[in-house]
């Protein structure tokens, strides 16, 4: 049989990036999207320099592009507005060859459907269940909500943090942990006076603003909670005793931003790496794979590496079998490292003792004035990412970029 066929579960980021970049490498697609229409969740992201390289592999590395507004300053601040350490948007795009990208995980996700080529089917409305993964000699099937059974020659499940379909793969495995802290994200409108973009390092607690080209802003916060915990007087109004006396422009941000808009979640990360990112003809992608914590930003943009990855190497006339083991030795011991050094930045930037934030902060001072390009140490080994080579059948089937 010659295998041509996949299923996407999910239609996130890292399921729309991969149903196009296997359609542009000869395969028909099927995305199944449980959600009755597409409504990004999430707020906003940030592509690194990374991010924005596996948009080229779909040909959206340079539109994406054209959507920075960061030219000037930012870094990271004391709740009383202090600033502890600065850099440049320019600092950071010579260190890493590209710069960093914000803008509305909405924006993405239209740019991302434009995207699709004709070969894609996308259907909303579809909640689909993993049933067979497959094996080299019998495809991949799913049950979709109505009972019907679909069968493909390669999987790709997306379907986020909770994978059902990792639970089919690997039932064994513990699955995503508690990493100790909540989240919040919330778009609103810029307030008066400049807003340079910056995050906010208190004691457990953090703050992140980040102004968007559509000429919004992007909030989002972490605190040191247990999981599950209940704000009867709503979510806004625990931001506003967490965050209302830190400096501006937080409360004015918490001031425009109805209860309704802001989002929270526990934080869980898959801190128990799984023995593999694939079995049978599946492919586990994004979050499904690998949840990490926020703490380096790097949960979209590992998302986008696994489907540029996965379409380099998945030939629609080739052996899936070969593909999603080449695609395992890639990804896995990348993503494992990337999801430990992010639940490292995390647990620095939601340090509780008085004693150890004050030695952060003064550190955080001192390598500002002493090395101020050490701060992009941390990102050293994964913003500088690229995509494999291409094959030459992939150059042949691709489209052009």
């Amino acid at each position: 049989m010659r295998p041509s066929h996949a299923l996407v579960i999910g239609a996130g980021i890292g399921g729309l990036a991969a149903a196009a970049a296997l359609g542009d490498r000869g395969w028909t697609v099927t995305v199944l999207e449980r959600a009755p229409r597409l409504e990004p969740v999430g707020a906003g992201i940030a592509l690194a320099p990374n991010g924005l390289r596996a948009l080229d592999v779909i040909g959206l590395g340079d539109p994406v592009r054209d959507l920075r507004t960061w030219t000037g300053q930012g870094g990271v601040r004391a709740p009383s507005g202090r600033w502890l350490a600065r850099t440049t948007a320019d600092r950071a795009a010579a260190r890493f060859g590209d710069p960093t990208v914000l803008l509305s995980r909405a924006a993405l996700v239209d740019l991302l459907r434009a995207r699709l080529p004709a070969s894609v089917e996308l259907r909303t409305g579809a909640a689909a269940t993993l049933t067979d993964p497959g094996s080299r000699t019998r495809p991949a099937s799913v049950t979709t909500a109505d009972g019907a059974s679909r069968t493909a020659d390669l999987v790709v499940a997306a379907d986020g943090i909770h994978s059902p379909a990792r639970r089919v793969l690997f039932p064994a495995h513990p699955g995503p942990r508690y990493a100790g802290c909540t989240t919040w994200r919330f778009l609103t409108e810029r307030p008066a006076g400049d807003v340079e973009p910056h995050e906010t390092w208190g004691r457990g607690r953090i703050w992140g603003t980040q102004p968007l080209p559509d000429g919004r802003v992007y909030a989002y916060a972490a605190a040191v909670l247990p999981a599950g915990q209940q704000y009867p007087e709503g979510e806004r109004a625990a931001l506003l005793r967490l965050y209302g006396t830190w400096h501006r422009p937080i409360p004015q941000l918490l001031a425009a931003v109805p209860d309704s808009a802001v989002l929270r979640n526990d934080v869980h990360h898959l801190i128990d790496p799984l023995p593999s990112q694939h079995a049978g003809r599946v492919a586990l992608l994004g979050d499904a794979a690998h949840p990490m914590t926020p703490g380096l930003g790097q949960g979209g943009n590992q998302a986008l590496e696994d489907a540029a990855v996965l379409a380099r190497f998945a030939d629609p006339a080739g052996e899936p079998a070969e593909a999603l083991a080449r695609y395992t030795r890639h990804r896995l011991p990348r993503t494992t490292e990337v999801v430990r050094r992010s639940a490292r930045a995390s647990r620095a930037t939601t340090l509780t003792g008085a004693a150890s934030c004050m030695l952060r902060d003064a550190a955080l001072v001192a390598l500002d004035h002493l090395a101020p390009a050490a701060a992009l140490r941390a990102f050293a080994g994964i913003a500088d990412w690229r995509p494999p080579p291409r094959t030459y059948a992939a150059q042949s089937q691709s489209a052009p970029q």
